[in-house]
């Protein structure tokens, strides 16, 4: 038995609304995308334009040129192994590979500065180059750079040489991690698109809230309600 229709069938007729908008938003009608894949990409573009820390990690480490470093990587496979080893090898690093183990001598500065420009050359989309490069899929190489850096860091830490594995730690989340997770994303100024994101900003919290009002009017209109 409903309690008060007015109340409740005003609910039902909120929540036909919700719906009807929710099934609008999965359509492809935002430049051939559906609402929310568009609004990914849009704030992934705006993020992508203000996330370029490269240059600032540059800095800190150029402060590592000259340093030596040797650490020895065990990698899972021995694929890969052999694919890490040109990355340090064009950072002037001396590398020698048996099976799945890498062990590595070099300039750390160096090193990293090499791991740096393939970052910048991904987060520029320019992948073709970082390819020729190596001679394999762009992305891989900066897969390979991600294991390679953190199994570096773990040898690092078992040297007690902290100061070392924090620098490299710190490559590896603000350049190669952005530059594998942003590439082929165009960046945008979020000025160029205020409009959009003021709209799909005040749009969630008063969709949100209409489904809320539409379901509690539905309950009290059908006589539920909360008491103390």
């Amino acid at each position: 038995m409903i309690a008060n229709k007015k109340e409740f069938f005003g609910g039902l007729g909120m929540l036909g609304v919700f719906i009807v908008v929710l099934i609008i938003i999965f359509m492809p009608l935002f430049e051939g995308q559906n609402g929310l894949n568009y609004l990914d990409n849009l704030y992934n573009t705006i993020s992508k334009g203000s996330a370029y820390y490269i240059p600032k990690v540059k800095q800190e480490t150029d402060e590592y040129a000259g340093k030596a470093v040797t650490v020895t990587l065990v990698m899972a496979e021995e694929e890969r192994a052999r694919q890490a080893a040109p990355l340090f090898m064009k950072g002037g690093a001396l590398v020698n590979v048996s099976g799945a183990e890498v062990k590595v001598s070099g300039d750390l500065g160096k090193i990293l500065e090499n791991c740096l420009a393939d970052a910048d050359l991904m987060y520029h989309n320019d992948g073709e180059k970082l390819s020729a490069k190596y001679g394999y899929e762009e992305k891989r190489v900066l897969l390979n750079w991600w294991v390679a850096l953190h199994h570096m860091e773990k040898d690092l830490k078992d040297q007690k040489k902290f100061k070392e594995a924090k620098v490299v730690a710190l490559v590896v989340q603000k350049a190669v991690e952005l530059g594998y997770n942003y590439y082929k994303i165009e960046p945008e100024k979020i000025g160029a698109k205020i409009g959009i994101v003021i709209f799909s900003l005040v749009f969630y919290v008063i969709y949100t809230l209409w489904y809320g009002f539409a379901i509690m009017f539905m309950f009290e209109g059908w006589g539920l309600k909360l008491e103390h």
